[in-house]
């Protein structure tokens, strides 16, 4: 199996590997939460989502939640250190769902481990009562309105000294893009009205060219090849017939990258939205031509975007099988960070999906990890595992999108 590969070649390097990653994120800036789809294959391990605003907290064991609260304590100490007054925990706005809301509370008591006062909050444009939700567990919690004047955002009036969201902001809330004085944590300019997939992916593929040089192995056991098809129109017969033309080429190239590598397995490819969540907008193909036949209901999945608005930027990305998979459910793991720092994780899985397929869609089951589960007890090598390091990988990758949307 690659990853045991992979384990060994790291645990023989692991100073090395250590030393670069310390070398590679000295003075980056990591978002407080992070998290990652890992696809394990016979041939490769590698992310295919990156997502700066997770919202399956609730899903990590309680073990790992309760460990996570020194892992946050820690993280402020490196990044808001000077953070003392209340701290605004920014939500999805009008959802009723209880899971989402049971997420809310995991973060919430993370956030209060700090000693801060926390309050929870929804954008709006203008002053508004606070409104009571519901966890799964039926927990009542208290959400506030948070608005913008002067320059600054408010609660009943009052500002707190630091955002940290979990609103991906799929459409820009506009009174808050013309600016505001206090600092969020991811960026607001990080929101999917903003955030192309395609930046995510080129920064991790070439972190993965050096990584890679460090342990002595081929790159292309970790990456996971990417472009992007810009100005896509799903309504326009040439549009389809220039995204069929360019995954033709990419399934191409994959079939010859496969072939040199004595990988015995037919490509296929994944349509995304390329400023995604929510497992919208994402289209599998097994042949660039099945593009140009797309059905009305095809056509339609291809315009679903989370927030309305349309589709006009995709990525073309290489389909990773699951080894996952029996005659019950397919499954993959899903990794949850703090910073650089991993704190747990889960396995979504589906009964109705094969291993070729995305899983992230409705049905899917989640089931629990435990980071404690995950570790390697390898004498000298005390390593996370492998989904640990693709992840702090990927974490380095969303940094350094960070860094270059600061510039």
């Amino acid at each position: 199996m690659v990853k045991d590969f992979l384990h060994e070649k790291i645990c023989e390097n692991y100073n090395d590997v250590q030393n670069w990653f310390k070398n590679k994120s000295d003075g980056m800036f990591f978002p407080f939460s992070s998290s990652y789809d890992i696809r394990e294959s016979e041939f490769k391990v590698a992310p295919v989502d990156a997502n700066l605003f997770p919202a399956g907290f609730n899903n990590i064991c309680q073990v790992d939640q309760d460990s996570a609260n020194e892992i946050v304590k820690k993280y402020f100490s490196e990044n808001h250190q000077n953070i003392s007054g209340m701290i605004a925990l920014v939500c999805e706005a009008h959802t009723k769902n209880a899971y989402y809301w049971q997420n809310v509370s995991v973060l919430l008591k993370m956030l209060s481990s700090t000693g801060n006062n926390v309050k929870l909050a929804i954008p709006s444009e203008e002053p508004q009562s606070a409104i009571e939700v519901e966890t799964v567990l039926g927990e009542k919690l208290e959400v506030n309105f948070i608005y913008k004047k002067d320059k600054q955002l408010l609660i009943n009036n009052e500002a707190p000294e630091l955002l940290i969201s979990n609103n991906d902001f799929s459409t820009a809330f506009t009174s808050w893009t013309e600016g505001f004085s206090q600092e969020m944590n991811p960026p607001l300019n990080l929101g999917w009205h903003n955030r192309s997939k395609i930046s995510f992916f080129n920064n991790y593929n070439q972190l993965v060219e050096e990584f890679a040089k460090v342990i002595g192995v081929s790159a292309e056991i970790l990456k996971v090849n990417t472009i992007e098809f810009a100005d896509f129109d799903i309504n326009s017969e040439e549009s389809r017939k220039d995204l069929s033309t360019k995954a033709e080429e990419f399934m191409t190239s994959l079939k010859s990258q496969y072939s040199d590598s004595n990988i015995n397995e037919e490509p296929f490819i994944f349509v995304k939205n390329s400023s995604g969540t929510y497992g919208l907008g994402v289209k599998q193909v097994n042949a660039a031509e099945d593009i140009l036949s797309w059905s009305y209901k095809d056509r339609k999945k291809m315009k679903a975007v989370k927030g309305g608005g349309s589709i006009n930027k995709v990525i073309i990305q290489e389909g990773i099988p699951t080894v996952f998979t029996n005659e019950d459910e397919t499954a993959e793991p899903t990794i949850y960070m703090i910073g650089d720092r991993l704190i747990g994780g889960f396995i979504r899985a589906h009964s109705k999906k094969g291993p070729r397929e995305s899983l992230n869609s409705p049905g899917a089951v989640y089931k629990k990890l435990c980071v404690s589960d995950l570790k390697v007890r390898v004498v000298e090598c005390p390593m996370e595992n492998v989904y640990g390091w693709v992840s702090k990988l990927a974490s380095l990758a969303v940094a350094q999108e960070i860094q270059l949307g600061s510039q």
